[in-house]
């Protein structure tokens, strides 16, 4: 099942991103193989970021959950608030999982 994360930077938190974020790319990728997709979110400015969203097939919830405690910018302390949201892809694409 594909399991949305909607996450929230906390503010004046830019350094923390910076030092976790090798790390964070490095953990992102072990999941390239069940990632639908994963970006930036931005202000309206489209180049300040201020938080990501990801798309990640997991088993359950609790594997979702497991995955997001160890991930480095949660254990960084970034994320000011988290989401997660069981997902079902309806709409036909011309990349990533299909619909």
């Amino acid at each position: 099942m594909i399991f949305v994360f909607h996450l929230t930077y906390k503010p004046d938190s830019g350094h923390i991103r910076t030092k976790a974020l090798p790390e964070h790319k490095a953990y992102l990728g072990l999941q390239a193989e069940r990632m639908a997709f994963a970006g930036p979110l931005t202000s309206d400015d489209g180049a300040t970021m201020i938080g990501s969203l990801l798309a990640i097939d997991f088993a359950d919830r609790a594997a979702a959950e497991s995955w997001l405690a160890n991930e480095p910018f949660t254990k960084a302390g970034l994320y000011g608030a988290v989401s997660i949201h069981a997902f079902n892809n309806l709409w036909p694409q011309k990349v990533g999982f299909p619909a």
